[in-house]
């Protein structure tokens, strides 16, 4: 098993290689890949949209590796995603058919993120060939520690019902359901501060 004392910080000079995990470990993420069916939009928009929602990461310390196969891009409080790239990224790249189920679900999303600082992970990913070794959990237990230490909330949200379990043995919460079609849902998670 991994344990939180091999968890390192992925600076800039990590971050294209924690890009590639996270690519390995979402390839059959239900949300992401409703968002991007075809292999070459998820292949060119996915790296996009990671940095997107979890690349200032990387300016912030807050990007975490575990071996080589597994990373976590926490923002800390006040730190928030490039809102504008994600329209980008959803305007070039998702059908049109999909875009008014996306923006809906969205929004959804915001009642659930903790009105007070808190912070916010946005992609925690594992490597297939590793999943099941301890990595998730050691990746969580780190930046959770340092919650803890703050006193702050967590959130995340996730479009796989198999990860829930792992992340509510970390003291996260599911906060509602939200149904982005009649397969694809996303499950808000709070973990109160501590």
């Amino acid at each position: 098993m991994t344990t939180i004392e091999e968890v390192r910080t992925a600076g800039r000079e990590g971050e294209q290689r924690a890009i590639d995990t996270m690519v390995l470990a979402f390839a059959s993420d239900p949300w992401v890949r409703w968002l991007f069916p075809e292999t070459g939009a998820y292949l060119t928009y996915f790296p996009r949209l990671v940095r997107a929602l979890g690349g200032r990461a990387f300016e912030g310390g807050t990007a975490f590796s575990a071996g080589s196969c597994a990373t976590a891009l926490w923002l800390s409080p006040g730190v928030e995603p490039s809102g504008q790239e994600v329209i980008a990224i959803v305007e070039e790249a998702v059908s049109p058919g999909r875009r008014e189920p996306l923006m809906s679900a969205l929004a959804q999303l915001d009642e659930h993120h903790p009105p007070q600082p808190r912070w916010y992970l946005p992609f925690i990913g594992v490597d297939p060939a590793a999943q099941g070794r301890g990595y998730g959990s050691a990746l969580l237990a780190h930046a959770l520690e340092r919650c803890d230490a703050e006193h702050a909330p967590a959130f995340l949200e996730t479009g796989n019902e198999r990860n829930v379990p792992l992340y509510e043995r970390h003291g996260f919460r599911v906060a509602g359901v939200i149904g982005v079609t009649s397969t694809v849902k996303l499950w808000p998670m709070v973990r109160n501060a501590r």
